[in-house]
């Protein structure tokens, strides 16, 4: 991905003291009911989620149309509900990895790149790539486990492939939009007019999580990403504060005229190797699932 305008704004939550010690508040309890602790419900898998992050970063550096990536991809789709394969025009190597549950459309879509860098070499992306998909996949378990009463909307998840461009990082490509987001570009042109909202998770497993609202995410729908945050208690990770504005997977839905939000902590260095498997939180994982999920159940009963 890469950002139109970049800043990075203090927030206490990014201080590892402060983590320390809502730990701390949390395991020796305050004996308040409505402290808002992630207790409140347990529908996600945070440690499924981790242990996919790991099962992908132990493939090592997985570029577009790599065969770790395709090895990978084969995996990815078994754990997928009706999992299934979507081909890239003019890029016979690469392919969207597609679940779904049936519903009404226009439907909702949670994605996420599982794709990595071409450069650094090396480079294993365990929040740049694996995080974003491990949530994905974890939250269509949960989900396809309670399915929408009714005639509940369509719901797709999408891991896209080719999100980084060929030429190496974002910061080397002229234009990002066309070079990179090949995933998600080819999507949007084969699904057209079948999103009414779309969610996407991109640096979302890393320690001191912080997640304000991507400048181009339509603020309606962050509003109530934030009310879910609140009705499971994740609320510390989110923040109705803007961030940088950032072009990314979400960005052909905007263009398309569907509502995307796009969940990223840019103050994260996720384009350098220090994006390792050490750097992933199971609370931070588990904060994201369970606020998507909560989200999803309520935009699919509309």
């Amino acid at each position: 991905m890469t950002v139109q305008k970049k800043y990075k704004t203090f927030h206490p939550y990014r201080e590892g003291f402060v983590i320390v010690l809502l730990a701390l508040l949390t395991l020796v309890g305050c004996g308040d009911s409505s402290s808002g602790d992630q207790e409140q419900v347990d529908r996600f898998d945070a440690r499924a989620a981790y242990a996919l992050v790991e099962e992908q970063v132990g493939y090592g550096q997985r570029p577009a149309g790599s065969p770790q990536l395709r090895r990978l991809a084969v995996e990815l789709r078994r754990s997928m509900p009706n999992g299934s394969f979507e081909a890239i025009p003019g890029d016979p190597l690469l392919r969207n990895v597609v679940g779904t549950l049936p519903g009404r459309e226009p439907g909702i879509v949670v994605g996420a790149h599982y794709d990595t860098l071409v450069k650094p070499r090396g480079f294993v992306g365990a929040n740049n790539g694996a995080a974003g998909s491990a949530v994905v996949i974890e939250a269509a378990r949960a989900l396809r486990q309670a399915p929408a009463g009714g005639e509940g909307r369509k719901v797709s998840f999408v891991l896209f492939d080719g999100e980084e461009p060929p030429a190496g990082l974002p910061e080397e490509s002229a234009d990002f939009y066309n070079e990179g987001l090949r995933g998600s570009r080819a999507y949007v042109k084969a699904h057209p007019g079948e999103t009414s909202a779309m969610i996407l998770l991109d640096y979302v497993g890393n320690r001191g999580l912080y997640l304000p609202r991507e400048a181009s995410s339509t603020e309606e729908l962050w509003s109530r990403l934030l009310i879910a945050a609140e009705a499971v208690g994740a609320q510390r990770f989110f923040s109705g504060e803007a961030g940088p504005e950032i072009i990314d997977d979400h960005t052909p839905f905007l263009r398309s005229g569907a509502p995307a939000v796009d969940l990223i902590d840019w103050s994260y260095p996720g384009h350098s190797l220090a994006d390792g498997l050490d750097k992933i939180s199971r609370q931070s994982l588990d904060g994201v699932g369970e606020t998507v999920i909560q989200l999803v159940e309520e935009l699919r009963a509309e």
